[in-house]
């Protein structure tokens, strides 16, 4: 292992296969590539954390284990983004939520964006052998009060209500999912794959940015890496260049088409970076007059795809509704509110439920999603546009969330909005949110899912790489992350990844072997 606090990194190193990045897509591809006998190195520009350095305190793990300190924004600040920049990227602080692709996605997939091969039928070898590996599956404890609450106002409302899997073994339900598992429940890349995979030999860098590809033909002939420190910021120095045989780019939809950018690769079609997509999400609050405690117990477990499955594709803008927990350092940087009112609504974080609805962007010719550009100094950022077509499903995001909390015995619903509520009635709510000015910074955004940016597509014109996940103009170089989505997917995108870097990895194996490989049993 190299980089800060471990051995120094060498000025030149070589291996079959460069990985950059160590999340979803990089992790489940570096088990599968040194059970095939390859020389692996890993990239990774965040630092190594463990278990006994996840104290449950947000004020540490937001520092040191997201993109820009949990406080990536898109140009315009409208939309704030969370990321993971760690060992294990954001399977290290996700809230562990865990669906396949759903069936309508990979269709459209198909029949809209030339992806034939990737059905449902096709995936799920894929799926099952990700959810074996991981532990993905039913979890049986009865829910926390802030996801019952969303069962119970669903019920009242003829609203199904379901329950979601999550990859965990021997989970403490302790609810700090999002600042590093401190039992290592969790199944994140930082305690399954990368482990398996520094144990067969593959070499690690910590707090090592990649900055740029060099191209020579159609063949990435170096891979530059400079030294970054904890909060991001290059340090001087020389660096180290990697020489590989093949480079696999798994940096996450922003980094990894930034890092194509900035290595001025082709791109004929102005591809590299466009139709990146978020699932913008808003926000519903809610007081309640028992003690709901969002903060504790498993933070994700039951959801509602009503609000997707009754709506066409490409219609109005659908959205899954799910229930975030509700700790005190995100609840005071998000929620509307300042001073005394923002004092006053920390006082009543106890009675506090939330509510928050992904929408499913990328569907409609009034979704384009975003594009990542690079600043002068070279660090990416995400131009989103957030049009009426958007705003239109925030306002019935906000009705439906509303309704179901005055449903299920909310005191007052708190649109998170700059100029509404508190709500005392369903009526009165309704009446609120349908005349909210639904601005760009007064309506409160975020996301924690990031697609996109290096579509797949059948040919160059309509993707960056092709359906084997290769560059179209270098064929030595892979990407195997959320990036390759040519949609968001309208579910928690981590299995998706998982499944698709599995399937990817393993073809890729077989080209650079001739072995087939598989991952642990466990």
């Amino acid at each position: 292992m190299y980089g800060h606090g471990q051995r120094p990194t060498p000025q030149q190193m070589s291996c079959d296969v460069a990985i950059i990045g160590t999340g979803a897509g990089a992790g489940i591809t570096a088990e599968l590539l040194v059970r095939s006998g390859l020389d692996v190195v890993l990239i990774e520009e965040g630092p190594l954390r463990s278990s006994t350095d996840f104290r449950q305190l947000e004020g540490e793990a937001y520092p040191s284990l997201y993109q820009e300190s949990a406080a990536r924004k898109t140009r315009d600040k409208a939309i704030n983004i969370l990321q993971g920049r760690c060992v294990g990227g954001s399977t290290t602080v996700n809230w562990t939520s865990s669906f396949r692709t759903p069936a309508r996605t990979l269709e459209h997939w198909q029949t809209v964006h030339g992806l034939t091969g990737h059905g449902m039928e096709d995936m799920a070898p894929w799926f099952e052998a990700v959810e074996r590996r991981l532990g993905i599956a039913h979890w049986p404890v009865p829910p926390n009060a802030n996801n019952e609450l969303l069962r119970t106002g669903g019920k009242g409302l003829g609203i199904p209500v379901l329950e979601i899997q999550r990859n965990v073994r021997a989970c403490w339900n302790l609810g700090s999912c999002g600042m590093g598992c401190p039992t290592n429940a969790k199944q994140s890349m930082l305690v399954t794959t990368v482990p398996v995979a520094l144990d067969a030999g593959a070499r690690l860098l910590v707090q090592s940015r990649a900055t740029r590809l060099h191209l020579k033909g159609r063949q990435v002939t170096e891979v530059e890496v400079q030294p970054v420190s904890l909060n991001g910021q290059e340090e001087p120095g020389p660096g180290t260049r990697i020489r590989a045989r093949h480079v696999v780019l798994a940096a996450g939809a922003i980094n990894s088409p930034a890092l194509l950018l900035r290595s001025a690769f082709p791109d004929p079609h102005r591809l590299t970076g466009a139709r990146t997509f978020l699932h913008p999400v808003v926000i519903s609050a809610a007081s309640f007059a028992q003690r709901v405690e969002g903060w504790a117990g498993a933070p994700q477990t039951l959801y509602s795809d009503h609000f997707l499955d009754t709506l066409p594709l490409d219609g109005p803008i659908g959205f899954k509704l799910e229930a975030p927990p509700i700790h005190p350092v995100i609840y005071a940087t998000t929620f509307a509110g300042f001073g005394e009112e923002q004092a006053q609504r920390l006082a009543d974080l106890p009675h506090t439920q939330a509510l928050l609805a992904l929408m499913r962007d990328g569907f409609h010719p009034d979704s384009p999603g975003g594009r990542v550009h690079l600043r002068t100094d070279g660090s990416p950022e995400l131009d989103y546009s957030i049009n009426a077509y958007l705003l239109d499903g925030a306002r019935r995001a906000l009705m439906a969330m509303a309704e179901i909390q005055f449903q299920a015995g909310a005191r007052h619903v708190m649109p998170v909005h700059d100029g509404a509520g508190p709500y005392t009635r369903w009526s009165q709510a309704k009446a609120a949110i349908a005349s909210l000015d639904l601005r760009p910074l007064a309506t409160r955004l975020v996301s924690a899912h990031v697609m996109g940016g290096c579509a797949m597509g059948p040919d160059e014109a309509r993707g960056v790489v092709d359906p084997l996940g290769q560059h179209w103009h270098a064929d030595n170089l892979s990407i195997h992350d959320g990036s390759l989505f040519p949609t968001s997917i309208g579910a928690n995108p981590q299995v998706s990844v998982y499944a698709l870097a599995a399937r990817l990895a393993t073809g890729l194996a077989q080209r650079l072997t001739g072995r087939t490989p598989e991952l642990s049993a466990a």
